[in-house]
């Protein structure tokens, strides 16, 4: 399902002509599906506890390894945050092997590369776990840049504009040219700081009335495929 906004821009509009950003959990897979975020968080939490660091209660109680990772940022010593950032990584890297790709995800990446539409992932996960799972996937010929997490500089994740705009100057584009497909306010909030196109991935009930900002929202992916389509097929069907 599409929700475009009033008088605003058609999903066709958006894909299919300049580059295509894609946040990399939700739009492409879902990184921690088989090795759950709860158990990283707490994983990093134990870490702090080893180090003898106090935390609020929502910290010690948090199943976010990335906000985790920013609150020790913001909170701790810059020794302690690469540590964290390291754990984090290794992390990563042992959930890319058990990740769940994301319906139509892998039909968008190869149907923008059948239109010559660059396309690069620009998300708060890192790298190396980014190009892990392109790789196993045999996608990572059809992705590039890979932007990920800046490394133990956590506020620099998005919703800072940082690292969407370092795709787009990778990619020699103008920001106008480029959208963003990402599946949390965050994404929403990085593109539109940046100056480029967000699309909503709602991959939840709840998204489509929270990504008003978005220039549109999708609830599948498959509707980007559609949209990417020289012809003009029936929509397909969720998996």
């Amino acid at each position: 399902m599409r929700v475009p906004r009033m008088n605003g821009p058609t999903l066709a509009d958006l894909v299919g002509t300049g580059p295509l950003l894609l946040d990399f959990d939700g739009p492409v897979c879902s990184i921690f599906a088989g090795y759950p975020a709860t158990r990283v968080a707490a994983e990093l939490v134990a870490l702090l506890d080893v180090e003898g660091i106090a935390m609020p209660p929502e910290v010690r109680s948090e199943g976010d390894p990335l906000a985790v990772l920013r609150w020790v940022g913001e909170s701790c010593s810059h020794d302690l945050t690469l540590a964290v950032e390291d754990a984090l990584c290794a992390a990563e890297l042992r959930a890319a092997v058990v990740a769940a790709p994301t319906p139509f995800g892998r039909e968008v990446i190869l149907g923008a590369h059948a239109r010559g539409v660059p396309v690069a992932v620009v998300s708060n996960n890192s790298a190396v776990a980014i190009e892990a799972y392109l790789t196993a996937h045999d996608l990572a010929a059809y992705v590039s840049p890979i932007i990920g997490r800046p490394y133990a500089d956590p506020a620099r994740m998005k919703p800072d504009p940082g690292t969407t705009l370092d795709a787009v100057r990778a990619l020699a584009a103008a920001p106008e040219s480029c959208v963003l497909v990402g599946d949390s306010l965050t994404d929403i909030d990085a593109a539109r700081a940046a100056g480029v196109a967000a699309i909503g991935y709602a991959n939840r009930a709840w998204k489509v009335d929270a990504f008003s900002a978005a220039d549109i929202v999708i609830t599948s992916m498959g509707d980007i495929v559609v949209a990417l389509s020289p012809v003009s097929p029936v929509s397909p069907k969720a998996e």
